[in-house]
């Protein structure tokens, strides 16, 4: 008789492999599941989507028709489209005509221009409504591009602009006379940053700050050193969020490699939590405010404005019992908690994000309008997240530098803001806030909703964004009625408004005013005509159905 010992042996080899296994397949599913479900929670699969959407563009005649208008609705809108053009041709000559050549050796310029609307759509739209991308003055809450026009400033200045372009142009002209002395002298450190250091500290309520010359440098630099210290891989970033353009916090589309370190989850989600409290790889997690207004979700911008499905929420409590899970489970599990303050740093609150909605982190990272109107990166951290070598260990380092870190100027014009901002005169200007850009919002919904036009605002404070509340493959077009209008916005159209919180009562009934115009005329010239029968999810459809024929006619 055989022994049955070799096959004891070779069961109990195969219940020892799959002891081993199953937990590593457990914590994949509990990954998995903690995905966001969209394209936008799952960076691997939004990469391939991506390159599998085909080029095409609508004739003349079927640009105007793409959601099956009658004849009469069509012609209406292309008179309306070229009625619109002549407009543009008229009132931005010269921009225009800097804008084209600029464009033709700015790569920047090359790109926005063709990313303002669906590329179905795109070359009309750059041939008939193409935009000035040149601004000669600014003068309260107004600029005045090259052809003299004056817009009311809705770009915020991708959201340097928190309290009014005449703010940072004193702050500037006050740093530059006191760094003359010194002058572009790098390496030393001007006197003055002793100052900002100081309260860097109280504001942010850590123990120690590091200088980088961008926001995208400063968020780089946290997220080494919470490496560095935890000596583990992983960074969490949520779904839709921006932290710069670094590979690590961009791991799908516009990203050419993909990165292996980043774990993409979903916000919000106690599936998320469970993952922070189960796993052992990872070092920190990236939070950045300004998705409160659309968790889990793409900066919004009329690129992608292919239908009606935008939206947007904010729901201070429900973001603060979030924040404060967030922070239980990394304190639990030793997890650096990184605010990346960049955009909304000192914009809804003077002590920022942290302060609004109640919960600390470990790190928080600054920019864009802290060194008035000048270009800044800060990292701000406890004390042992923010050493940069080891003391046992001499040649075990955590480097980081850069030739224009804590530049005179932009420390001196750091230090004109910072002390504007820690005057009590001038925190009045937060007093209200909430409440005053709450009341504006809902009073243009109001309006818009009492005039019947399928439009209206979102907003985190004073960061606005347009949805619409009828389907539609037009909406994108309304970007152009509000320019008309005298309305700037940056180069995302409607997916961003970003007001400075120097508007008066009577600047923005202005503004109000102008915008409810716009909606009107862009309903008058039939954009917003549908049937009955249209919804969103038939819009998808259609387009799916062009995108297929595209690539079987390749």
């Amino acid at each position: 008789m055989d022994s049955p010992l070799p096959i004891l042996s070779l069961s109990a080899a195969a219940a020892a492999s799959a002891a081993a296994v199953f937990p590593k397949l457990k914590a994949r599913l509990a990954l998995s599941r903690a995905k966001h479900r969209s394209l936008t929670g799952h960076s691997k699969m939004s990469r391939r989507v991506t390159r599998l959407i085909p080029f095409y563009e609508f004739s003349i005649d079927d640009f105007f028709r793409s959601d099956g208008a009658p004849p009469e609705i069509a012609r209406q809108r292309k008179d309306a489209f070229f009625a619109l053009a002549r407009l543009y041709e008229e009132r931005y000559a010269r921009g225009r005509q800097m804008t084209a050549e600029a464009a033709a050796r700015i790569s920047d310029l090359q790109f926005t221009e063709s990313y303002r609307v669906p590329f179905q759509y795109s070359r009309l739209v750059r041939e008939h409504l193409s935009t000035s991308a040149f601004v000669q003055s600014s003068a309260g809450v107004t600029v005045t591009d090259v052809d003299g026009n004056v817009s009311y400033d809705l770009t915020g200045s991708y959201g340097v602009n928190i309290f009014g372009n005449d703010f940072y142009k004193e702050c500037i002209h006050e740093a530059e006379t006191r760094a003359n002395a010194l002058g572009p002298v790098l390496g030393p450190y001007h006197p003055v940053i002793t100052d900002n250091v100081r309260r860097l500290c109280e504001i942010s309520g850590l123990d120690e700050v590091s200088f980088h010359m961008s926001g995208t440098e400063a968020v780089m630099q946290a997220v080494r050193l919470a490496r560095y210290h935890t000596r583990r891989t992983h960074l969490v970033r949520f779904a839709g969020a921006y932290h710069g353009w670094w590979g690590d916090v961009q791991p799908g589309v516009g990203n050419p490699v993909s990165p292996h370190e980043t774990y993409t989850l979903a916000e919000m989600s106690e599936r998320t939590l469970h993952v922070l409290r189960t796993r052992r790889d990872i070092a920190c997690v990236l939070v950045n405010p300004l998705q409160a207004l659309h968790p889990n979700a793409n900066a919004p911008g009329d690129s992608a404005l292919v239908d009606s499905s935008r939206s947007g929420h904010f729901d201070r409590a429900a973001y603060s019992q979030w924040l404060t899970s967030l922070r239980e489970a990394c304190t639990e599990r030793q997890i650096v908690l990184i605010f990346d303050e960049v955009f909304v740093g000192f914009r809804i609150a003077a002590g920022g994000a942290q302060e609004y909605f109640g919960v600390r982190a470990d790190m928080v990272t600054y920019g864009k309008s802290l060194a008035g109107g000048l270009p800044v990166g800060v990292v701000c951290g406890r004390k042992q997240l923010m050493r940069r070598f080891r003391d046992d260990s001499p040649a075990d380092i955590c480097f980081a530098r850069g030739t224009f870190n804590s530049h005179p100027y932009v420390m001196t014009a750091m230090d004109e803001f910072l002390s504007r901002l820690a005057s009590p005169n001038f925190r009045a200007v937060y007093n209200g806030l909430e409440e005053t850009w709450n009341g504006r919002a809902k009073a243009l919904n109001d309006r818009l909703a009492a005039a019947n036009l399928p439009v209206g605002v979102s907003n985190l404070s004073s960061i606005w964004m347009v949805h619409y509340t009828e389907p539609s493959r037009y909406n994108w077009m309304f970007q152009y009625y509000l320019r008309a209008e005298g309305l700037a916005l940056s180069w995302v159209g409607t997916g961003r408004l970003i007001f400075s919180l120097n508007y008066t009562a009577a600047d923005f009934a202005e503004v109000e005013g102008r915008f409810v115009a716009a909606a009107e005329k862009m309903k008058r010239d039939g954009w917003w005509w549908h049937e009955a029968s249209l919804t969103d999810k038939n819009i998808r459809r259609q387009i799916l159905k062009e995108m297929l024929a595209g690539v079987f006619s390749r």
